[in-house]
């Protein structure tokens, strides 16, 4: 994985840092994984906007991904690395023995021609989708799984990776790319290796154009609001706006805002670090 940087010919390629698509090795997506996507622009069913800043971009299509990677004891060959509009990892178009094709998220250093399989009794290679009970401690996962079949939730986007550190009973503690130590239980599904495309956090965008390629609008700031629109809002000048809030009053910054009563909280071994 790499990046690069442009030379300054225009002003919005004075600062672009894109990616160098250097692992990419095929252009165009497997017909029979595609799906089209309706774009909301915000609204709901009535039309009205209950999300800001959503709109226009360029159309896209989904990549239909098997999260679930739940095709046991066969093995299916890589035939590409491809572009996914739709998340900041590389997918990996993998074709098993019976000649069906599914996309995966792809692994740093998985290669076209390489074997991937999941089940039971395999190898812990690049790749691979095993149970958390079979997975070596120690090793490096993603794609992982919070309720067994349910498909792979956690650890998804592109240089992201967790950490099997112990077991525990019928229970494996897994160290969350966001310092938290959770435990999952060992029935469920994990892959093994770092999530591609580590270099994304590097990228800048250059100009605001890009962003509206995304379907972004600008994003406008709660302190230069009048008050009917923000809790910050109004004031004489540059007025700083009190205490950093949300538009409907909820504080920012340090704030706590996870429920203290929520049903999973015991599975938390220790919370993320602040």
């Amino acid at each position: 994985m790499a990046v690069r940087k442009l030379n300054p010919v225009t002003p919005g390629q004075r600062h672009k840092v894109i990616g160098a698509f250097d692992t990419i090795t095929k252009s165009t997506p497997e017909k029979s994984l595609l799906v089209s996507m309706k774009r909301t622009g915000g609204r709901n069913n009535s039309g009205k906007m209950t999300m800001r800043y959503i709109g226009g971009g360029h159309k896209k299509r989904y990549r239909l991904i098997d999260f679930l990677r739940n095709k046991d004891g066969m093995d299916a060959t890589v035939t590409g690395i491809e572009y996914d509009p739709n998340r900041s990892a590389r997918i990996a178009l993998v074709t098993y023995k019976d000649g069906e094709k599914r996309y995966i998220i792809a692994p740093t250093g998985l290669k076209v021609g390489q074997t991937v399989v999941s089940g039971r009794d395999i190898a812990p290679e690049i790749g691979n989708t095993l149970f958390l009970s079979d997975i070596p401690l120690g090793t490096v996962i993603h794609n992982i799984e919070l309720h067994p079949g349910k498909g792979g939730v956690l650890a998804r986007s592109a240089g992201t990776y967790a950490q099997l550190t112990s077991r525990d009973g019928k229970y494996a503690i897994v160290k969350m790319p966001s310092g938290e130590t959770r435990m999952i239980l060992t029935t469920c599904r994990a892959t093994i290796g770092t999530v591609s495309n580590s270099d994304h956090s590097l990228e800048v965008s250059g100009k605001a154009g890009r962003h509206r390629w995304l379907g972004i609008r600008p994003r406008v700031r709660g302190v230069v609001m009048n008050p009917v629109d923000h809790p910050m809002g109004g004031g004489e000048g540059r007025a700083s706006g009190g205490h950093p809030r949300s538009r409907k009053g909820i504080p920012a910054k340090g704030y706590k805002t996870r429920t203290p009563k929520k049903a999973s909280n015991k599975y938390i071994v220790e919370k993320r670090k602040k």
